[in-house]
């Protein structure tokens, strides 16, 4: 089993940056792929961000390629997402979540999320 629990966001300017983090309990983060998702009010939940169990591959959505970093650091079992250049658009809840490589695609285990407000 393992918990997820974000931290970080908070309100701030567009243009502005912002880093959330992902702390997670347990002996199986450095096994596990790890991803970002987010909610904005009103729309369903969309894919952000994720990195491989090794950390050596990344993917990204379209809409925050070249501005958010997702990384990650095993001794602290933690995951990051480095958000730069942030747009009122990227308002939204954001969640980190986990996966098994063997079901890369089902994230089974959730944190709670964090809010990112970002005004114009």
């Amino acid at each position: 089993q393992v918990q997820l629990v974000e931290s970080g966001g908070r309100l701030v300017q567009a243009g502005g940056s912002l880093r959330l983090a992902c702390a997670a309990s347990g002996r199986t983060f450095s096994s596990i792929h790890m991803g970002w998702f987010r909610q904005a009010p009103g729309k369903e939940r969309e894919f952000v961000a994720r990195i491989s169990a090794s950390g050596g591959s990344t993917y990204y959505a379209d809409s925050v390629k070249g501005r958010f970093t997702i990384s990650r650091d095993g001794a602290k079992s933690t995951v990051y997402l480095q958000m730069n250049s942030l747009k009122p658009e990227d308002t939204a809840v954001y969640y980190c979540a986990g996966a098994w490589p063997f079901t890369p695609n089902d994230y089974q285990y959730w944190g709670q999320g964090t809010q990112v407000t970002v005004s114009s």
